[in-house]
């Protein structure tokens, strides 16, 4: 028999639950499907959502016979043989050819699709749950537009979640009893994915007997709600979001991206991206915090899972309550640009080792100033190249720290 969400599979746009930014009373998709012309597309987003359904869909109302060839499994070969059929009593209308996570394709096979998509009796649609402009050949990108699918909210999923449990009552099921707030922790569990969802009331309906407890549904549901992959896409939204919480002093936030990251396993990934915004973004506003950072993120990886969430969670709530300054980040920007750019220039000759038979031959060190001969253990030097003698890199922040040192050498400079 096939999966329950097969059966239930919708035939309509308007059937289908989501995604309300193209399948809307006036959305994109839907004026597409009007025009009876379909353009070469990319479906992006991640498993669950409704990709291959609407798909489906588009091929049925355009006349089209749909040919699908999954990635993973299917070569060269395969696509040949789905383009074979155009003109023939099997497609005389076109092939609507549907290329089911298209990432796995290398670059030769996905070259392979472009004579067909040319010629337009090929319609070509591809999905993939990876961003597409990183995994996609750009010459498919190029003929193609791209439609991001998003991950269904808990208040759309409920509606299908419900209808799952009549549809197999109306299948001949016995009627089963729900728990109060079973169907709510389905919709809420399965992290957007619809088919997830209805793969948890199949399973519930299968094994449980007349009553499905409140219990029962999170044992089917647990850790389905995570959508975290470490080589993929979302590994890299999952960082960013992380890094521009704790950036952003939002330390509820951040402490889910951080949730995120070890429920995904990926702790030195967490710690990587602590030691770098407590540097880029904390910095000399709070310059104790180095430390305090590299001691949590050594403790967490000699403690290990799951009591290395303990440094880590003080570690992230630090940094993100702390204050901050990008001034050192802002400074070694700058310097390395302007070295990029000059090459830097000889150093001053009194900069220069002197620590050598033949140095002052060369003049090396002999108008060097040692500061801490001076009042305020500092005098006038030139320290830059001649090439860079005016170039000004470091600005103090406005944080306590910052100015506090800013103001003790701005007395003691203008004391001279």
């Amino acid at each position: 028999m096939q999966p329950l969400a097969d059966r239930m599979r919708p035939t309509k746009l308007s059937e289908v639950a989501g995604q309300r930014h193209l399948l809307g009373e006036n959305g994109l998709l839907v004026r597409i499907l009007e025009s009876g012309v379909l353009p070469n597309m990319v479906f992006y987003g991640p498993p669950g959502i409704g990709k291959t359904t609407v798909a489906d869909i588009l091929a049925r109302h355009a006349g089209k016979t749909l040919v699908r060839i999954n990635a993973t499994t299917a070569g060269s070969d395969d696509i040949r043989k789905a383009i074979s059929q155009t003109g023939t009593l099997m497609a005389p209308d076109g092939v609507l050819l549907y290329i089911d996570e298209i990432q796995y394709f290398n670059k030769k096979q996905q070259q392979t699709l472009l004579e067909c998509t040319e010629k337009g009796d090929v319609t070509l649609i591809s999905s993939t749950t990876e961003n597409p402009y990183f995994y996609i050949y750009p010459a498919i990108l190029s003929r193609s537009t791209v439609f991001e699918f998003k991950p269904l909210t808990p208040d759309e999923i409920l509606p299908i979640v419900t209808r799952a449990f009549s549809f197999v009552e109306q299948e001949g099921m016995e009627p089963l009893e729900l728990e109060e707030g079973v169907a709510e922790h389905i919709a809420a569990s399965c992290g957007g994915d619809v088919r997830k969802a209805i793969n948890a009331v199949e399973l519930l309906t299968l094994t449980c007997r007349e009553k499905a407890t409140l219990e029962e549904a999170r044992l089917v549901t647990q850790q389905s709600a995570v959508r975290y992959d470490r080589d993929g896409d979302s590994h890299f939204d999952v960082m960013s979001a992380f890094q521009k919480s704790m950036r952003g002093s939002d330390a509820d936030a951040a402490i889910h991206y951080l949730a995120r990251l070890l429920e995904g396993g990926d702790m030195l990934s967490a710690c990587r991206r602590l030691l770098v915004t407590a540097a880029e973004d904390v910095g000399l506003a709070y310059p104790q915090i180095l430390p305090i950072v590299k001691a949590c993120c050594d403790m967490a990886r000699e403690l290990g899972l799951p009591e290395a969430r303990i440094p880590l969670a003080d570690a992230v709530i630090l940094v993100a309550t702390a204050p901050k300054s990008n001034a050192g980040n802002v400074a070694i920007d700058k310097a390395l640009a302007d070295l990029r750019a000059t090459g830097g220039g000889e150093l001053p000759a009194h900069l220069r080792d002197a620590h050598y038979k033949g140095a002052k031959t060369l003049g090396r060190g002999e108008t060097y100033l040692y500061p801490h001969d001076f009042e305020g253990h500092w005098t006038p030097q030139q320290y830059l190249p001649d090439a860079l003698k005016d170039a000004h890199y470091y600005t103090p922040g406005e944080n306590k720290t910052e100015q506090a040192a800013a103001a003790y050498w701005r007395k003691i400079k203008e004391g001279r």
